[in-house]
Parts: C-alpha cells; structure tokens; sequence
C-alpha cells in the first residue's frame, strides 16, 4: 500500500468461506447489528496529564536518537533509511514536540529549517518525483536494502508529506517558501491522471518507469487529501467507491471492492489511515477552515472510521482480546505485516507484503492504539491506554506493538510509531492539527493555477 510495500502479483487468494462467516458471528449476542456506539462517543480534548507528558518526551526520545546532520530521520532505529510517509511522521514530530513544549521554538524552526533543505536536496525519481527511499547520510536515492538506485515513487508517501509540509507552512510560515521551492519540482502529470486517480510507479523488469493505480479504500482518500491542499484534483481518488460492507461483531464493515487477484493490491483495513484523518482532519474535506471538533464535513470518512474502530471494540467484547490493528514493524523476519481488520477475504487477517499468513504477529499497535483513545473516549480504550502506556524503552521510545498471543511486546523503534504518538497526544491537546493561518498568497499560489485538468504553472 505504502513504499514499504513492494509490488508483487498475489500468489493465493480465495473468498471468504461460509464457516468463517460463521465464526465473525460468535458474541454477536453481545451487541446490535448495525448499531455504532462510537459515532456518540465523545474525543480527550484537554491539556495533557503527567503521564500523557511522560509519553510525549518518550516518543520524542526516538527523534533525538534517530535525526542526521542531513536533516532527515531514520524511519528505523539506527538504521540510516527513510521513506516520504516516515519523513512525514517526523515532521509531525517536530510540529508536536514544540507545540507540547519539550522542544522550544528556536530549536524546532533549526529542525523545520534543515529538513526542509534536505528534501529541497534530494534528487528525485528520474526527474519526476521524490523516490520511494532515500539513504538519511548521504541524501542518496536507495532501494529497500538501502543500496545506491531509484525505484520509484508512492502517491501515498507523497499525498501525507504533502499534508505536514501544508500543517508546517501554515504554523511556521517562515519555512513556507523553503517548502514551495521543493513542492514546485515535483511534477504531477503521472501521479495524478487528470480524472483524478492517483498513480505509483515502479521500475519494470525492462527498466522503464511503470504506473499503476495506487490506493485502496482508508488510505486512498486519506492521501489524496494531501494533493487536494496544493491545488490537485483528485476526484476519482477521493471517492468512497468502489467499495462493499462484510459484517464483523455486528458491524457492517467497509472495505474496498476491488478485486486483488486484478488488481494486484491487498484491500487492508486497518486503523491507521482513519486515525490519520482523525486527527489531521477532524474528519474533514482537505480545505475545511472549520474549527469545531464536534463536525466533520467528510461525513462518510467518519462513519467508516467509526465502524472500523466499533469493530474492534466489539471483538473484546465477546472474545477478551485486546484488539487495536494497523500495520506495524516486527523486530525479525518478515519485518513488517499488515495486522488487520479485514483483507483478501479474511477478518482479522495477519500478511506480509506478499501476502503469507502470520497469524503469530498480531498485535496491539501502539499508535492505533493511542488514536483510538484519543478519537473515541470510552472504557474500552482506557483499557488499550492502560496496556500500552508503559511499552516503552526510556531512552529509546515507544515500542511497536504489544502480541495477541501475550508473548510480549514488538521491541522495534520507528518514526512512524513515535512520530504519530506524538502527533496524537497534541491532537488530544489541541484538536485538529491542520490549523489555518491568516491567509496570503504564497510562493506556490503565484506560481501555480489549479485548473480542472491538473496545475498550470505561471510565471513567478
């Protein structure tokens, strides 16, 4: 789905079977079909508690341990890799760091200034866009085992970078220029078509550049509205459809309809493009200017999120398992698994890239973990923050997750797990994160026109 995600062609898929049916419909005495209590819950909005302080100055442990004199931040611990979504979670970060006072305004615009000349840096993809991987030393294009080449770009690493690199320019305007110079060397024609589906590429076996459609229901939408902030249509992308219903712990949960066998991607539902949204957006349109937490003008977004998160409640409470799922890092071979709600015809279905089952993997995702707590304020989450607020390591951060079979915790460090803790807690502290500043014409505004069949650009 991401570029932790490598392309491949699906080995084995099969539909759901009449007996796991069956199974989906234990503890359904439990609960009402088709009722959403999380659509009535209220959010945490309110100052931080020592402890949620606690956790904050943790996860940004991770960051003090991980940044590079390039700039950019490794999206593992220790190891100098990073992709666009993990330098995302740093920003992020750094945004929650200063905002929460653990870092002060001085040395937060001295990161924001030198990530911002890093990626104005970087080479990009043959010409096109930011590569999927970059060396965090040497600001090198890499492939996934950190080796000098280009592989490619994500429209969904890309479309989350675009909506921090807006949340910075907007809170920090004194980086915005440094910012729109970067944003203006991308070139848009092949990550978004003009209908507004959204495109990766990859580079084929023939070494020419291959784009296929990117995105599935949750993440799609969620990374479109990151391409919508600069002015880029993304109609098709930011549609809910195709997509279909499975009921889980009665809940009618959404995922998308596309066929993987076709299309070659996994259809994972998982929590933390909704989190993302959740708490970036307010479950908003892209360019909502709307303050109040209690609305979302992205009706549909917040509907599903609640059924994906009621799902989970639901399964603790006729099965006494903890459950909060996203993908997550593993400390071992395979590294890294996709634990989710629903995927490739299978409820609470644990794969790797490629699309092994590894059931042994499931886990509580600390920062799924953490965003349902925030989003959803009920007795069930105080139970997942009680479970996850001391898997952490003091001088090292929060770890990844915390195994269903109750073998422990994930020991793996990443920025994408700190970085969205962190933004997390300052979303719990202030609400929605994408804030407005006054409004003024920028770099980018005088330099590109929207139209409805991409960006022109003008003269500047």
């Amino acid at each position: 789905m991401r570029s932790s995600l490598r392309s491949f062609a699906l080995a084995v898929l099969v539909a759901l079977p009449a007996w796991a049916c069956a199974q989906q419909a234990l503890g359904q005495a439990d609960c009402k079909p088709g009722d959403v209590p999380a659509a009535r819950y209220e959010r945490r909005i309110g100052p931080l508690t020592d402890t949620e302080m606690q956790m904050a100055r943790i996860a940004w442990k991770y960051f003090e341990n991980n940044t590079q004199p390039s700039g950019l931040a490794n999206a593992v611990d220790n190891y100098p890799s990073s992709t666009m979504w993990d330098t995302a979670s740093y920003v992020g970060a750094i945004v929650a760091a200063h905002q929460l006072g653990i870092i002060n305004a001085q040395q937060a615009d001295q990161r924001l200034g030198k990530l911002v000349e890093a990626l104005g840096s970087l080479s990009f993809f043959r010409g096109e866009l930011p590569n999927k991987v970059y060396h965090t030393k040497t600001l090198e294009k890499v492939d996934y085992g950190n080796k000098p080449g280009e592989i490619g770009f994500s429209a969904l690493d890309l479309g989350r970078l675009l909506v921090w690199l807006k949340i910075v320019k907007e809170r920090y305007p004194q980086h915005a220029d440094g910012i729109d110079k970067f944003v203006l060397r991308w070139k848009f024609d092949n990550v978004v078509d003009r209908t507004g589906m959204m495109f990766g590429a990859l580079v084929g076996k023939d070494r020419k550049t291959e784009y296929v459609q990117e995105g599935r229901l949750g993440y799609e939408e969620y990374s479109a509205k990151g391409f919508e902030l600069w002015g880029v249509n993304t109609e098709l992308a930011s549609r809910a459809e195709p997509y279909s219903t499975l009921p889980i712990y009665c809940v009618e949960v959404p995922y998308d309809a596309r066929d993987p066998r076709k299309y070659y991607q996994h259809n994972y539902v998982v929590s933390e493009s909704y989190v993302l949204d959740g708490i970036e957006f307010n479950w908003d349109l892209a360019n909502d200017r709307g303050t109040d937490d209690a609305k979302h003008s992205h009706p549909w977004m917040a509907g599903f999120a609640h059924r994906v998160y009621q799902a989970q409640e639901n399964r603790f409470r006729a099965t006494g398992i903890l459950t909060a799922r996203s993908e997550h890092q593993l400390e071992q071979d395979p590294y890294f698994v996709y634990d989710t709600v629903f995927t490739d015809g299978y409820a609470w279905n644990t794969i790797t890239e490629a699309g092994k089952y590894v059931p042994e993997f499931a886990a509580v995702s600390l920062k799924a973990a953490l965003g349902m707590w925030a989003l959803w304020k009920s007795d069930y989450t105080d139970r997942l923050f009680n479970a996850i607020v001391n898997q952490r390591d003091p001088n090292r951060g929060f770890y990844e997750g915390v195994l269903e079979s109750g073998k422990g915790p994930i020991k793996a460090f990443t920025a994408n797990n700190n970085g969205i803790m962190l933004a997390t807690l300052l979303f719990k502290a202030q609400g929605k994160l994408l804030r407005w500043g006054p409004a003024h014409e920028s770099l980018w505004d005088r330099c590109r026109k929207p139209t409805p069949t991409g960006l022109e650009a003008r003269p500047c």
